[in-house]
């Protein structure tokens, strides 16, 4: 076989990802936060973009009729006379006259504290308990335990490590961190610093004002039948009646198994919808969330400086650059609006009744269906839909939601919604002391016309968040 090297020519055609459709692609898939900071970002870093006042006239580069990207290159051919020479301006002399009239206000000084001490900061789980040790009688070598002990506590209030690895780790007996680890659990609050659930519920069982002996003892010696629900055992086994096994489960579950979460650090996260849909009379209007989005241009000493002939080879291609990266982020921003407006308004023509009856009219809906009534790719309508959120008359959901699969319901077919929302129902109105199995689920469904495997009720009732029968059965 003979090695040859030989020139071929050959065509094909493939996707080329330019870095104007990287950006479309991006800004599409912005949620409206994540759209305002990018947005910021890119005026921070391209000097040629400025925000204008909404109060402004629309001038001739920004009027709908020059929206198209053809309009928009214009912009870097149409020279726009300024207003004002700002580059024959005097500057030397304006900077040594400026401030000459101006004179800073008068202080007034007052026992008023500095705005840094005004700052207030989150109170957590690690910073309560130090503030305990610090006002405690732990001393020397006990305190320095009692810190690692305090740095090794969970979101939940347990201790994450072992008592053996600490009393490595500081060179000191297990006893000792033992001690040390029983003077930390009678801080608040109370159950802090336990290994595990049991010695969590005991702390709590034994600090109270009256100590309930049976409840201690089926927390030390029963638990497991506690939490599998077999009361009849447990009586058998505390050799109580049923009347005191009741009033010592009504006190455990006052406990609480978890201490350390009233300081969590998870901070509230608060959605911020991109689109919001107003009923006016029997019709329903679409109004695009800009709250914070700015209304940006080019800025005209750019255009000025770019068509005036003087600047040099390399200050031209920067400027260039910089106007023509203005210009796409612009048209971008337009783009993304409009595909918004269009797939809010296509979901809003498809889900009309459920907009005006409720969750129980949600109807099948595919990313097909919506791509092809607005003419675009199925994938556009994916990052359009991801991670946005819609205010209606009936609540905030996510665009996701409006997506489901269909459920035979009779000659019809029902959205999977509307069948979670009717296992709720179910599970709501049954006995609390009889509850329904996933099979008496599915018969129930069956006599509304649902049909629906009883796999399927037991993964939506996952979903739900819905306990199997055997732990929603109450025994008293």
């Amino acid at each position: 076989m003979v090695l040859q090297i030989r020139q071929q020519l050959r065509q094909v055609q493939q996707l080329v990802m330019t870095p104007q459709l990287q950006q479309a692609i991006k800004l599409l898939q912005y949620n409206h936060l994540e759209m305002v900071n990018a947005v910021e970002q890119e005026m921070k870093e391209n000097p040629a973009l400025e925000s204008a006042s909404f109060d402004e006239p629309f001038t001739d580069q920004e009027a709908p009729t020059r929206d198209d990207l053809k309009s928009l290159e214009d912009l870097t051919t149409e020279p726009i006379a300024p207003r004002s020479d700002v580059s024959a301006a005097d500057w030397d002399n304006y900077l040594e006259n400026f401030g000459g009239d101006y004179s800073p206000p008068s202080r007034e000084f007052s026992d008023r504290p500095s705005f840094e001490n005004l700052i207030s900061y989150k109170n957590t789980l690690f910073r309560y308990i130090l503030e305990q040790l610090r006002l405690s009688r732990i001393e020397d070598d006990d305190r320095r335990i009692a810190v690692q002990i305090i740095g090794n506590l969970n979101d939940d209030g347990y201790l994450d490590i072992s008592l053996q690895d600490l009393a490595t780790s500081l060179s000191v007996s297990v006893d000792r961190v033992k001690f040390v680890l029983s003077r930390v659990q009678e801080f608040e609050p109370v159950g802090i610093a336990a290994r595990n659930l049991q010695e969590c519920l005991l702390i709590q069982a034994k600090s109270l004002e009256k100590p309930n002996e049976l409840v201690i003892q089926i927390l030390e010696e029963a638990l497991d039948l506690l939490q599998s629900g077999k009361m009849e055992n447990l009586a058998r086994k505390m050799k109580a009646s049923m009347n005191d096994i009741k009033v010592a489960i009504h006190l455990i579950s006052s406990l609480d198994p978890k201490p350390g979460r009233i300081f969590s650090g998870a901070d509230t996260v608060y959605i911020a919808p991109d689109i919001f849909v107003f009923k006016t009379g029997n019709d329903y209007s679409i109004i695009l969330n800009d709250d914070g989005l700015p209304r940006l241009r080019i800025n005209a000493l750019f255009q000025k400086e770019l068509h005036n002939g003087s600047p040099s080879s390399s200050t031209k291609d920067y400027l260039q650059e910089k106007m023509r990266s203005a210009m796409w982020l612009i048209k971008s921003i337009h783009q993304r609006q409009r595909t918004i407006y269009k797939t809010a308004q296509s979901i809003l023509k498809f889900q009309r009744e459920f907009f005006d009856k409720g969750i129980d009219y949600l109807r099948p809906l595919v990313l097909k269906d919506v791509a092809d009534d607005i003419e675009m790719h199925e994938s556009t309508v994916s990052r359009v839909t991801s991670n946005k959120y819609i205010h209606t008359p009936r609540g905030i959901f996510e665009l996701k939601f409006f997506f489901n699969s269909g459920i035979k319901h009779g000659t019809e077919t029902i959205a999977s919604e509307s069948v979670k929302n009717q296992i709720l129902r179910i599970v709501k109105s049954e006995n609390p002391k009889k509850p329904m199995s996933d099979k008496q689920v599915v018969e129930e469904l069956a006599g509304l016309d649902i049909t629906i495997a009883r796999r399927t009720v037991a993964k939506y009732r996952e979903m739900l968040g819905i306990p199997p029968s055997s732990k929603r059965k109450k025994k008293f």
